[in-house]
């Protein structure tokens, strides 16, 4: 679950940098080569990144790119509030994702895994959705 939450914020990021390039290529006084390169290039990173959140170092890759996006604001300063926005965005969805792990694995660990009840009934007194 962490990994899905995380790569889902990468991607939307990408299309934040994506937009914010446009934005900073007619607002910002730094080089259009900077612009279009440097952030059409982190674009394409943050779209690689949000496949490689499953990999152990996944995570701290992905803070990494938190503090890249945060630094943009050098060129378009509206991206020190965003790019802020989505590292704290970022922070809550690696928290939610490792709350979620946990909880899932301790239903699990009380009642089983669903694949293995009977029938597929939970057992007497198993939490049910709905």
């Amino acid at each position: 679950m962490t990994a899905r939450l995380a790569a889902s914020v990468l991607v939307l990021e990408a299309f934040l940098v994506f937009f914010a390039v446009l934005a900073a290529s007619q607002l910002s006084d730094a080089p259009a080569g900077l612009v279009w390169g440097g952030g059409l290039g982190l674009a394409v990173v943050l779209l690689l990144a949000s496949g490689l959140v499953r990999r152990p170092w996944g995570i701290a890759l992905g803070w990494v790119l938190q503090a890249v996006v945060v630094l943009g604001g050098l060129v378009l300063p509206a991206m020190f509030a965003l790019g802020a926005l989505f590292a704290v965005l970022w922070f809550a969805m690696i928290r939610l994702g490792r709350k979620v792990e946990r909880d899932r694995a301790a239903f699990v660990e009380r009642w089983g895994h669903p694949d293995t009840w009977d029938d597929g009934q939970p057992p007497a007194g198993a939490p049910t959705r709905g």
